[in-house]
């Protein structure tokens, strides 16, 4: 099993990734990278760690791993995915969206049908079982990047521009295919070892150089990385910031200067078709979005804790007004969680044996994620009032004579001290008020396409031909007026 030690070691190579007109020399000991960094580093060990219950044998293997890289092969081994998912998730409380799990979940699924990457003009069925091979045997962190730059919604790429605005295969030779273009957002992928580059956005017919699938790893020649403004240094200290200076994923647009990927790193070349194949006839999308359901289930569960701490503390946990708000809260929780379950219990194996999620209460729930979250964080707001306006400006504050003793005197609760309520609201304006809380509600949003894609997911998924069924036949059942 990887140590964290390892991983941190390992992004001591030549990445480009770019900040504010500055090259990053070492992500792992820059300021706006060190701290997902860590975070990341400890689920390794985590996971190595005896009695983690994440460590299995894949049978296809016969090696040991980590448990989010296989693909389930039963019910128990779908529970043991879920277990090992929560594990990392309740250890950064589901604050980080596209930790090592993410795209792992979509490579185990890959590697149960390789038969979907074997297409008329290219076989690369053995690539996907290869490179998942060595996943599971390196514990390698997966970041990816599959959606193009938001230039133009009008018309698909090959209608933009004379020149690659979206990745795009270029070239191709003996030694491989060469990438040109950009494609975003890379979250977390100046802190990855390997980056997974396609496009999951539906292309047309013309599209066919833009229709590729391949993994790089970060520091390929080539590749450059432009990070959006981290919120971790800008932060004052971990006790007034305290998910901003732990969970700043970086999120950033990926540029292909010229990069040649080997054939034996590319999944998907010039096959519009093949992209689909890969994402949905291979269980992909439902395996990986559930990982991500199950980390979020646990994000609300936090956020539903954190709202009835702010109860407690104010004392109108009794009020008819904030039970009921407490109460909303709960269902949005309930309904997540009892989401990913319901969806664990309809899964069923496909025909190749992987035990795929059930897409009905899997796609229920992404379609109202857009909804869900938002209206959370409105209840924890509208709970914490002004008590998140009348809170110092950082912990200095704490720290000099003259104005503690003013906080101890008036920023108080009954039952709680300045110093601790301060701390809670504190966290309580990360969530709903900082960049990293906007940013979350952003990506909490928007994470798996626009609300529209997200609900067409839920619309083909439901199964509607039985209503329809039972509408019809009570239809049917009684006479027209005459």
């Amino acid at each position: 099993m990887r140590a964290g030690s390892n991983y941190l070691a390992a992004l001591s190579d030549q990445r480009a990734i770019h900040l504010g007109g500055e090259r990053v020399e070492d992500v792992a000991s820059h300021p706006a990278f060190a701290p997902i960094a860590h975070r990341v580093a400890e689920l390794f060990d985590l996971a190595a760690a005896p009695g983690s219950g994440m460590t299995c044998v894949d049978p296809g293997t016969g090696e040991e791993t980590n448990r989010v890289f296989v693909a389930p092969r039963s019910r128990a081994d779908l529970a043991a995915f879920r277990e090992a998912v929560l594990t990392w998730a309740h250890h950064h409380h589901g604050w980080v969206g596209r930790g090592p799990d993410h795209v792992g979940a979509f490579l185990a699924a890959f590697a149960a049908h390789p038969e979907a990457f074997d297409g008329d003009e290219h076989q690369f069925g053995a690539n996907v079982l290869a490179y998942h091979r060595r996943v599971q045997r390196e514990h390698r962190y997966v970041a990816y990047a599959i959606i193009p730059p938001q230039f133009s919604r009008a018309v698909t790429a090959h209608a933009w521009d004379d020149e690659p605005v979206q990745a795009a295969i270029v070239a191709q030779g003996p030694d491989g295919v060469v990438v040109r273009g950009a494609q975003m957002l890379a979250t977390g992928g100046a802190v990855a070892d390997d980056l997974f580059v396609s496009c999951i956005k539906p292309l047309s017919p013309e599209d066919r150089d833009f229709a590729l699938s391949f993994v790089v790893p970060v520091g390929t020649p080539g590749l450059r990385f432009h990070c959006r403004r981290p919120y971790a240094p800008a932060a004052s200290s971990g006790y007034d910031y305290p998910l901003s200076t732990r969970y700043d994923e970086t999120d950033a647009l990926v540029v292909f200067d010229d990069v040649l990927v080997p054939w034996d790193q590319v999944f998907v070349c010039r096959d519009v078709a093949g992209l689909q194949r890969q994402f949905f006839a291979t269980g992909a999308h439902q395996l990986g979005n559930w990982q991500a359901q199950l980390r979020f289930s646990v994000k609300l569960q936090f956020i539903a804790g954190l709202a009835r701490k702010v109860a407690q503390v104010n004392e109108i946990d009794r009020f008819p007004g904030v039970i009921e708000k407490l109460g909303e809260l709960a269902s949005i929780a309930s309904l997540v969680e009892s989401a990913v379950i319901a969806a664990e219990q309809t899964a069923e194996p496909d025909a190749a044996g992987l035990w795929r999620p059930g897409a009905r209460a899997l796609y229920g729930a992404m379609g109202l994620q857009s909804e869900l979250y938002p209206r959370a964080l409105g209840i924890l707001r509208e709970l914490a009032g002004g008590g998140v306006l009348q809170v110092p400006a950082s912990v200095r504050d704490l720290r000099d004579p003259v104005a503690r003793a003013d906080l101890d005197r008036y920023v108080r609760s009954p039952k709680t001290d300045a110093e601790q309520r301060i701390k809670l609201f504190k966290l309580v304006w990360d969530v709903v008020g900082s960049e990293f809380g906007g940013r979350h509600q952003q990506y909490e949003m928007f994470y798996a396409g626009a609300p529209f894609v997200a609900r067409n997911y839920a619309f083909r998924n439901y199964g509607f031909d039985a209503p329809l069924a039972t509408v019809d036949a009570f239809l049917d059942s009684y006479d027209a007026v005459a």
